[in-house]
């Protein structure tokens, strides 16, 4: 029988702007080439959930009606989700399912909408200087090209915490100041690139190698 690797991506339905679902898609054909099949669940408004059911955690862009429906459930989650991070388990999120791993986003119009505080950084919107267009950066596993739309600057507040996930050579990233794009903490990226982003091979492998690894992790943890 073949092993099945589970993924949840995290409001599906609600925060999927720019083809983040490939990123889900790709994924799973990479997994497939090494033998696994995939099972993906969409992990919506008023569901129960529990991080460690599954190898990988995917959460996807939003607009922002979608994003202010969004925070109103997320909070429910703030543990589990919490708990696997810290347990060094693999994540990938883009742009608002980035920025909501943060403490908050303030919006153009001063209102302040929480996040899960997980991490140690804050995003705040201007509207009237939106960052748009194609990005290029370096990152640990080669470079990666993609492309960028958001009105959100994302700011570090503990540097010694988190690490961006690369240092940009065209575009914007997190903000137009530092010139760093998304976030690495322990096993998870945030990062503002559409695309998908995982249509850079060598980052859709490195981080397929990472899901493999969790999902043996959680078998043997179930055997026992």
């Amino acid at each position: 029988m073949t092993e099945v690797i589970k993924i949840a991506y995290l409001y599906e339905d609600l925060m999927n702007t720019y083809g983040d679902s490939g990123d889900v898609k790709i994924l799973s054909f990479l997994l497939k080439e090494q033998g696994y099949d995939t099972q993906v669940d969409n992990i919506s408004l008023g569901m129960e959930f529990n991080a460690f059911d599954y190898d990988f955690l995917f959460w996807g862009g939003g607009q922002d009606f979608e994003q202010s429906v969004v925070a109103t459930d997320l909070q429910r989650h703030r543990q589990t989700i919490q708990n696997y991070i810290e347990a060094d388990k693999p994540m990938l999120c883009i742009c608002g399912g980035y920025q909501f791993l943060g403490k908050y986003y303030e919006t153009s119009g001063g209102q302040t909408i929480q996040g899960l505080d997980i991490l140690p950084f804050h995003t705040v919107y201007k509207a009237d200087s939106r960052m748009i267009g194609d990005t290029e950066y370096k990152t640990e596993w080669g470079t990666v090209r993609a492309f960028e739309n958001h009105s959100g600057r994302t700011y570090f507040d503990d540097k010694s915490v988190l690490k961006p996930f690369g240092e940009m050579i065209e575009g914007y990233g997190n903000n137009p100041d530092d010139k760093q794009e998304g976030m690495r903490y322990k096993n998870v990226i945030g990062s503002y690139s559409h695309g998908p982003i995982l249509k850079n091979e060598n980052v859709a492998r490195a981080i397929a190698d990472r899901i493999v690894a969790a999902h043996k992790l959680r078998m043997t943890a179930t055997v026992k």
